[in-house]
């Protein structure tokens, strides 16, 4: 898909926003999981900390790291639409995430993606499709690590 001028510019703005006033940035100090993801072709870094809910669902998230504007506004857009969900929403999220960024597979909740679905754009830059995933890669290490743990 081509990106009209107001597309882009969206794009621009929202993850501009999202790099420069990050939601849920900080660190979890309770009982939670913590994962560290790296890319060193670029050197983004991040860290997620997920706290569960008893039910399994995500009862809260945040992120701390450093990197370029793509990795961290795709942390924090991540964290705000998985915040409160249950883990199958949160992995049908994951799924869809990947297929919009990778430009492959089919999406199965687009509305669900919302804003996400601005990201589309870095899969034509394979290395900006592993900036856009870094969060999310490191999410999945948390739930399967909860998983293994039975949180």
């Amino acid at each position: 898909m081509a990106l009209s001028d107001d597309l882009r510019d969206l794009y621009q703005q929202v993850i501009l926003d999202h790099s420069k006033s990050p939601r849920n940035h900080g660190q979890l100090t309770c009982d939670c999981v913590h994962v560290h993801g790296d890319n060193p072709s670029c050197g983004d870094e991040i860290d997620v900390y997920v706290k569960f809910s008893d039910d399994g669902s995500i009862a809260d998230i945040k992120f701390d790291g450093q990197g370029c504007a793509i990795s961290q506004a795709s942390a924090s857009m991540m964290t705000v639409k998985v915040k409160g969900s249950s883990r199958t929403k949160v992995n049908t999220l994951m799924q869809d995430f990947r297929s919009t960024v990778m430009g492959e597979g089919s999406i199965q909740d687009e509305d669900a993606l919302g804003e996400l679905q601005l990201l589309e754009g870095v899969q034509k830059f394979p290395q900006r499709v592993k900036c856009a995933m870094l969060g999310w890669r490191a999410l999945e290490q948390a739930i399967q690590q909860a998983e293994e743990a039975k949180c």
